[in-house]
């Protein structure tokens, strides 16, 4: 398993009243690696080291 990018607690916080499943925050951590993926590619490919928001 890689590193987990979401911390669960706060995944919790915010679903208030809902039940958060065990593999929730890995299939969102997964999900949030392959958003920056993209977003560092995209920078890349426009000539920036810089990731910026416009990257997502």
């Amino acid at each position: 398993m890689a590193e987990l990018l979401v911390v669960r607690s706060k995944l919790k916080d915010y679903a208030k009243g809902m039940n958060v499943s065990g593999d929730f925050a890995d299939a969102l951590s997964k999900k949030v690696e392959m958003l920056i993926k993209d977003a560092c590619e995209r920078a890349k490919a426009n000539g920036r080291r810089t990731v910026q928001a416009r990257d997502i």
